[in-house]
């Protein structure tokens, strides 16, 4: 059955091939991009291989929230119901790290925004709809200091830090949406892959990109993890697995995610 499912940022890496392996089972995919010339680039390639695509473009910027509150109304105005929403979008290394209101670039492309499209989203998901988040192997105690934009960190430390906070706020939130609202999970996607940020990050060209988006398509859409809320799935190890361990004391995260709740306004 062809469901509609939303796919932030792609237009390149893991996206872009997990938004051809979509479009190739028929699925209506809604791709989210920053620039609109990769965004029709992007649904070019896409009906090179799959002429008959269902494809419509979203532009949003994911570091400003008001383009990604904007994204969300486009969203729900065009569709009464969205099947699967896959936040895909992340930022590693960016040429400035600050937002004009003082909040860091990478926290707020990698957490702050998914959880805000998440939200905004929700009145047109339901419990047979999910939500799938890019976490990483990469997960470090999350400063709630930095979090506000108060304390500078480097490149490696903002990365590990948003990803353990989005790793967070989904187990949270899919243990709270759990027969109510849609199935929310976290992913490691792989280590390693050959995307932009990987080459930006390691200067190594990185393994097999299809790795990474099987495993984002098998979490949208396979049964076999129709009652895993709020769980995160490491795809190193190819199983369901424990993320760090801040993401399972119960304080530490309703901290997080309460700043979260408050800067994502």
């Amino acid at each position: 059955m062809s469901k509609t499912i939303l796919l932030t940022g792609a237009t390149d890496g893991i996206g872009f091939v997990t938004a051809a392996e979509l479009v190739q089972q028929g699925h209506t995919l809604l791709i989210h991009g920053r620039n609109q010339q990769k965004l029709d680039d992007t649904v070019s390639r896409l009906k090179e291989k799959t002429p008959d695509a269902n494809i419509e473009t979203y532009l949003a910027d994911m570091a400003d929230l008001s383009h990604v509150r904007a994204m969300a109304a486009a969203v729900k105005n065009k569709h009464p119901r969205l099947d699967v929403l896959i936040n895909n979008a992340g930022v590693f290394r960016v040429p400035i790290t600050r937002t004009p209101d003082g909040l860091d670039i990478r926290f707020v492309v990698n957490t702050l925004a998914p959880f805000l499209l998440t939200r905004a989203l929700l009145e047109i998901m339901d419990t047979g709809s999910r939500v799938i988040n890019l976490s990483s192997a990469a997960q470090a105690p999350v400063s709630i200091e930095a979090l506000k934009g108060n304390q500078l960190l480097d490149d490696g430390q903002a990365y590990a830090q948003s990803k353990l906070a989005i790793t967070m706020w989904s187990r949270q939130m899919g243990h709270d949406l759990k027969g109510t609202g849609p199935l929310v999970m976290s992913v490691n996607p792989a280590s390693f892959l050959g995307s932009k940020m990987v080459k930006e990050a390691y200067g190594m060209a990185g393994n097999d990109l299809s790795i990474g988006a099987d495993i984002l398509v098998r979490l949208a859409l396979s049964d076999e993890f129709a009652n895993n809320h709020g769980d995160y799935f490491d795809n190193d190890a190819g199983v369901l697995s424990d993320p760090h361990t801040d993401a399972l004391d119960e304080a530490k995260v309703a901290k997080v995610v309460d700043t979260i709740k408050a800067l994502a306004q």
